[in-house]
């Protein structure tokens, strides 16, 4: 059925507010059309339609003794109605639900560290709930967010420590070694095992005291770290002589390229690994470069807040926090473990 010169002006989906349920009221009463009053708020004439049946409300009038009934439109009536509808259209709360899999969410994330989307998502694929039972990543931070949860939004390691993106002025600075810009395709993409990112982690920053150093696997993920007596470039090359010596004649196979800044502590890394790997620098000032192993240090935050001093934890307590990372399902490796993924290449590489 067609309206000649009839046009809306609404978008669709915008609902009639209390306001314009007065004018249908005042222009009811007034006895104007319901194709009229569709035409002055820009909407279609079923819609005032079914306003009108929605806000029928039954009245009585007595007259010489006797009660008459009749319906008339109230608007409150309508609004008051067509609020509740609202609510009740809503899917229903979920949290009472779902509250055995909240407790298996905060006692993950006491014990092992679990973010809220590891533990969604290594719930989903080892099946340990039904739909029915959990909740996704994003209800569940919502729950986070409105502080359903013991767990706070000061506890999540990135929630509170993400910064905004300032743009610096970069200063000429010299280049160590190999540009990254010579680096092959194969590693930007990740479809290689064996490549390699390395930093150095330090709490305070007086120059003597016990530094980590940090290499990232950028296709599994995997973490390796190593206790340094200080930030400087003789520490560095006695840790990768240790490490080259653990891999021995697997470590060109298992290493075949390491990303470094052109921090002062890497100066002699290209002379330590000449003949047994590539070397590759980034960028000055560009941390972004080797941004798995950056990710990879603020989860050590987790363990050691940025700012405390190292020297209080014994050497073997800083070396298995690498374990408890490597242990960490990631969504981007289908909730998979590092742990998990390093062996499997490695079993290639060995056999």
């Amino acid at each position: 059925m067609t309206y000649s010169n009839f046009t809306t002006t609404r978008l669709k989906g915008q609902h009639l507010t209390a306001i314009e349920r007065g004018k249908i009221a005042a222009w009811h009463s007034e006895g104007i059309s319901n194709r009229q009053i569709a035409k002055r708020l820009g909407v279609v004439p079923q819609t005032i339609n079914n306003e009108l049946k929605r806000g029928k409300l039954k009245q009585v009038k007595k007259s010489n003794g006797k009660c008459h009934y009749f319906f008339k439109y109230n608007a409150e009536f309508a609004q008051n109605r067509y609020r509740n509808n609202r609510q009740r259209c809503h899917r229903k709360e979920k949290f009472f639900q779902v509250r055995t899999f909240l407790a298996y969410f905060i006692e993950l994330f006491k014990t092992k560290s679990y973010s809220p989307d590891a533990t969604v998502g290594f719930a989903r694929v080892h099946r340990l709930f039904s739909p029915a039972e959990m909740v996704c990543t994003t209800t569940l931070y919502k729950y986070i967010d409105k502080q359903r949860l013991e767990i706070k939004n000061i506890d999540l390691l990135m929630k509170t420590t993400r910064k905004p993106a300032q743009t610096k002025q970069v200063k000429n600075r010299k280049v160590l070694g190999k540009s990254i810009e010579a680096r092959p395709t194969s590693v930007e993409t990740r479809e290689e095992f064996g490549h390699f990112e390395i930093d150095t982690v330090i709490g305070k920053r007086n120059g003597s005291e016990t530094a980590l150093l940090t290499l990232t696997e950028r296709k599994t993920r995997f973490e390796i770290i190593r206790v340094l007596d200080a930030k400087d470039a003789d520490s560095v090359s006695y840790a990768i002589n240790r490490l080259a010596k653990e891999y021995g004649n697997n470590f060109s196979a298992v290493f075949r390229s390491i990303t470094a800044d052109n921090g002062s502590e890497f100066a002699q890394l290209s002379e330590t690994l000449n003949g047994l790997t590539e070397i590759y620098f980034t960028h000055p000032y560009t941390s972004c470069e080797r941004g798995t192993n950056e990710n990879h240090n603020g989860i050590i935050c987790r363990y050691i807040p940025k700012g405390e001093s190292m020297d209080s934890y014994h050497r073997k307590e800083i070396e298995q926090i690498a374990n408890k990372m490597n242990q960490l399902p990631r969504k981007i490796l289908n909730y998979a473990t590092p742990q998990s993924c390093f062996e499997q290449e490695l079993n290639k590489v060995v056999s």
